[in-house]
């Protein structure tokens, strides 16, 4: 405790308050931008801080961190359009909500939630990551195998009115993450010579396409029809009331811890703890709330938001401890600790104590300072609504354009942004959810090499899978994940049958 006290001692100097404010600021209008993900921001800002003081640099790049996976609710909740990956979850309800004038409150209980999730993050890395790493350390190839799985079975419970629509969309997306080199062998499958589809299709630019492009054409359909349908601005209120925040406190707490061990866990990221979230809240809701879920409810917005946001901290766990990033952008951290001449490992905690604890410091005032300027900003950004959409259109395909060139600098990729936009346009025409491809390809790849390696690790035994204690529990809740929404439709379709 003492140690943390020294580190907020440190930072009561105005140029490192300054770096912080300068980098959530910069943070959340990156997360607010179509394709431009955390990472991304993360690495362009990381040369600036190469002739800084290593705590002024570092703590520059977590303010950036900690914004931008705020910073992609906005335009989740506002156009239907995920600034990144870990913030389409947030967008299942979070548009509905706008769609009824609800807009404000919407990003009122992302800011709330985003700021929780932060907040139970820091505080786990601070008194108890050295344990929550060891925990870690058990996840092996058939554990991470038996998380995409559990993952994947989401699928059901995120498919809207047609159980069978959604899981056709999620094989679509498990197909499309076959394409590019095999994980095991790097032959190369389904790519048709093409050299652009060595690396496999991004999902970046195919959530880009599904999410923002299919909007934009939507719009586009309305405007050459002639309709008068305008969006409806502000609600009445623009924070949520405290009654409401109070019905919300035990899902943003659950999704906060949910994303804090997915953080901790190498390898998997803020979309997939917003994913699995979500669904862990839908299933601790009422029988007859559980309906809601995708036309609006306040708690898909708030354990998504909660739950990728603590990521951030359970990210920095497995970093620290043991030098092992947990995610991308904990990877390009790791990059910025090196050059600065620092190395992350078990002795850090004892060579470089007063660093990490002003890092710790650091991180809790980057969450109050996100939470601060989340909002201040909600009255500039439900301000977009009053936007004409002839003029709104336009902005969003030229920034859905950046977005997915900017992944690689390859036009290949814009091109596939575009030809996803347009299935997104016909999917969402014909009651096909986007989001089971999106969740389909970010974790397909990584269930397919995983439970390859899990097959080599045992010499071909499946049992592998049911010896490993943690491993044959995830494989039971996907199973359960995947089987129960299916039951509960048909019995419901049953009774109102008879």
């Amino acid at each position: 405790m003492d140690l943390l006290l020294l580190g907020f001692e440190r930072l009561l100097h105005v140029d490192i308050i300054l770096l912080l404010v300068a980098g959530v600021i910069a943070g959340i209008i990156i997360g607010s931008l179509p394709g431009l993900t955390s990472t991304m921001g993360v690495a362009l800002f990381l040369p600036v801080t190469f002739g800084m003081d290593p705590v002024n640099g570092l703590l520059l790049l977590i303010g950036i961190y900690f914004g931008s996976i705020y910073g992609g609710s906005i335009a989740a909740i506002l156009l239907n359009t995920p600034g990144t990956p870990a913030s389409a979850a947030t967008a299942m309800d979070g548009y509905p909500m706008t769609q009824k004038g609800e807009a404000g409150k919407a990003l009122g209980i992302a800011v709330i939630a985003s700021g929780m999730g932060g907040i139970v993050s820091v505080l786990m890395l601070t008194f108890i990551s050295p344990q929550l790493a060891r925990v870690a350390l058990n996840f092996s190839a058939p554990e991470m195998f038996a998380l995409a799985l559990f993952g994947l079975s989401i699928i059901s419970s995120i498919s809207g009115k047609s159980v069978l629509k959604g899981l056709i969309a999620g094989v679509v997306g498990l197909i499309i993450a076959t394409i590019g080199m095999d994980p095991m062998t790097s032959f190369p499958r389904f790519t048709f010579d093409q050299l652009s589809l060595l690396n496999g299709v991004s999902f970046i630019p195919v959530m880009i396409g599904l999410f923002a492009v299919s909007e934009a054409l939507l719009g586009l359909e309305e405007q050459l029809r002639g309709s008068k349908k305008i969006n409806k601005v502000i609600a009445s209120y623009v924070l949520p009331k405290w009654h409401e925040v109070k019905r919300l406190i035990s899902s943003m707490l659950r999704s906060s811890f949910i994303g804090t061990f997915i953080g901790i866990i190498p390898g998997a990221g803020a979309d997939i703890a917003a994913y699995v979230a979500y669904n862990e809240t839908k299933r601790f809701s009422k029988k007859e709330e559980k309906e809601s879920f995708g036309n609006g409810n306040p708690k898909g917005v708030a354990s998504a938001e909660a739950a990728n946001n603590g990521v951030t901290g359970g990210a920095m766990v497995p970093l620290l401890t043991l030098g092992i990033p947990g995610d991308a952008v904990a990877a390009v951290l790791l990059g910025a600790l090196v050059v600065q001449g620092i190395q992350p490992g078990p002795q850090l905690f004892t060579t470089s104590s007063d660093l990490v604890y002003t890092l710790f410091a650091g991180m809790f005032l980057a969450t109050l300072l996100m939470m601060l300027f989340g909002f201040l900003g909600i009255r500039l950004f439900t301000k977009i609504l009053k936007v004409k959409k002839n003029i709104l259109i336009p902005i969003i395909l030229v920034l859905s354009v950046i977005g997915a060139y900017a992944i690689s600098n390859n036009f290949f990729d814009v091109y596939v942004m575009l030809v996803s936009g347009i299935i997104g346009y016909f999917m969402k025409k014909h009651g096909f959810p986007a989001s089971p491809v999106v969740l389909a390809l970010i974790l397909g790849p990584m269930a397919e090499s995983e439970f390859r390696r899990s097959l080599v690790m045992s010499e071909g035994a499946y049992s592998i899978f049911f010896t490993r204690p943690i491993a044959a529990v995830l494989i039971i809740l996907a199973t359960l994940s995947l089987v129960v929404p299916i039951m509960f439709k048909k019995r419901k379709t049953i009774e109102q049958l008879n």
